[in-house]
């Protein structure tokens, strides 16, 4: 997305005005707070902006604003929510809109609504829609900088997480979910405050405590190590807080050199955890064969578009913890591509599996399914990486309805795979395997054997990087690469951890860091621990 165009603090001073008295306080409100990021002290800036905070929230009649619906309609739109029916919620909130046109309330679990269906600029209208009439309403300016958040105008986000931080000095989520983007964008310093500053107002935060550790070093006497074991001790909080705390111990420890207390809390952290999301392998297997049987079919392989894309895709695919991250974060430093991240585009596209994948209407369909998620992210360059690893499983038909895509696939070795998966917390979902090590190793067998079955389809399509190679011989390794995405040679490639963008994954922070031997020989401190796993594996 291209940056937003400079303005003067004068030129901002003019259009808040301009907004505020054209009754868009939702602006009026976020132009005052850029100027105060910048001049905390500006007077005209702070003026302005307790004059908008001390409007009333009445109608532009006078009248009182209409009522918000009950605590019982409000309370069944929040179930939607956390329930996953966002399409439901959206309905819903829709209809009770009718009735109470100006609920600000209904109008934020919209914006959620809408956010998490993956309509950003609507989610993004309504919530300004919902400042505009209550200028004070943090909540909305915290989902409205998720919003601007996935649509990559980070600054922006960045303003109206500061602004909801103002608005509600108490508002733990503001501090957090700020704190998040900002480890995201690779400044781990302000993360870390940002954290700590959650974890004041609400000490037994347990996120916060595992986001916290890995940013740090630990050293002993660290008063948050014995925070959270404190916390931990009293278990009172519900088990996925706990398993979280105890990732966070686990790595508080690593760092001391005491992996056998650190591999313990592992084990406690991934039980607690499968034991939340209640994975079955089975499910995967059923899955696996699926798609190998619908998948399979000549008529998907000879699929022609109508014409060209105009973007290019990069699929960086592999089991993660493998490297895609650092792949991605390599390709996207060069000059003409876009780094889009994980997206949850093929995913949408693919499942639930339909009865089969056939006929031109439909591969059609799924093409420009596909290609509108690409255009949506408004960026200039035309070719754009997508870094979502278990699109592995959609290889054939990433080749079928995009002929045009490069597919990169990233292996590394298998046991530092799967125990560098082992010793994460993944908060979001598709990836319940990653808690059990028999369940880690049958996957893995799963992804080797899908793998095998798309080399016999595909096999001079898809280009097979080896992470430690690429960590042994960085040039040649990365030349190879970018000739195979027909690029020419940029030496920025080789400096990838100076490039600035959002990297939303576990590794957002290990890509910030020049290349280094060794990472995949980490697990043998934890070798007499990871005897199942080596012999699952074997």
């Amino acid at each position: 997305m291209s940056p937003p165009q400079q303005i003067t603090i004068e030129q901002a001073i003019s259009k808040a005005k301009k907004a505020a008295k054209a009754g868009n306080l939702a602006l009026a409100t976020e132009l005052y707070n850029t100027i105060l990021q910048g001049q905390p002290d500006h007077t005209i800036a702070k003026k302005g902006l307790r004059k908008l905070q001390k409007q009333q929230r009445r109608r532009p009649s006078g009248q009182t604003i209409t009522a918000d619906p009950s605590p019982e309609q409000l309370d069944f739109l929040v179930d939607l929510c956390q329930s996953g029916q966002m399409a439901r919620a959206e309905g819903a909130s829709q209809d009770l809109l009718k009735t109470y046109p100006r609920s600000v309330i209904v109008m934020n679990i919209l914006g959620v609504a809408l956010q998490r269906q993956g309509k950003l600029s609507a989610a993004v209208q309504v919530l300004d829609k919902a400042i505009s009439i209550r200028p004070d309403f943090a909540e909305a300016f915290v989902n409205r900088a998720i919003v601007l958040k996935e649509l990559g105008e980070f600054d922006r986000a960045l303003v109206n997480y500061e602004t909801a931080m103002q608005l509600k000095p108490d508002y733990v989520e503001a501090y957090y979910n700020c704190a998040n983007l900002l480890k995201d964008l690779g400044q781990p310093e302000a993360a870390v405050t940002n954290y700590q500053k959650a974890l004041k107002l609400s000490p037994d935060f347990a996120a916060a405590h595992r986001n916290l550790s890995a940013l740090k070093t630990y050293a002993p006497g660290d008063t948050q190590l014995s925070d959270m074991e404190r916390l931990y001790a009293k278990r009172q909080t519900d088990e996925s807080s706990s398993s979280e705390l105890c990732f966070a111990l686990a790595k508080a420890y690593e760092d001391l050199g005491e992996y056998d207390k650190s591999f313990t809390y592992l084990e406690k952290g991934n039980r607690l955890r499968k034991k939340t999301l209640d994975y079955r392998i089975e499910n995967d297997q059923a899955l696996f064969a699926q798609i190998k049987k619908l998948l399979s079919d000549d008529n998907l392989i000879n699929f022609a578009p109508d014409e060209p894309a105009a973007i290019q895709p990069v699929f960086i695919t592999g089991m993660m913890r493998s490297g895609t991250s650092l792949v991605e974060q390599i390709i996207a430093s060069h000059s003409r591509v876009h780094g889009a991240g994980e997206l949850e585009a093929m995913n949408r596209i693919a499942l639930p599996l339909p009865a089969q994948f056939k006929g031109r209407k439909l591969l059609n369909s799924l093409r420009l399914q596909y290609l509108d998620a690409l255009s949506s992210l408004n960026v200039a360059e035309n070719i754009v990486t997508d870094k979502m690893p278990a699109n592995f499983r959609w290889i054939g038909l990433i080749l079928a309805i995009v002929p045009e895509a490069k597919i990169i696939h990233v292996n590394r070795n298998a046991v530092a795979t799967c125990w560098s998966i082992y010793k994460h917390f993944f908060p979001d979902e598709g990836i319940d395997f990653a808690y059990d090590m028999e369940d880690i190793a049958a996957y893995y067998k799963l992804y080797l054997d899908l793998m095998v079955f798309w080399r016999e389809r595909f096999a001079s399509q898809i280009y097979e990087l080896d992470y430690e190679q690429l960590t042994k011989n960085q040039e040649v390794e990365t030349r190879r690469l970018l000739d195979f995405c027909d690029l020419p040679w940029e030496s920025q490639c080789l400096d990838f951890h100076k490039t600035k963008r959002l990297v939303r994954t576990s590794s957002a922070i290990q890509v910030r860091a020049p290349l280094y031997l060794g990472s995949s020989d980490a697990w043998k401190a934890y070798e007499d621990h990871l005897r199942p796993l080596i012999r699952a594996l074997a």
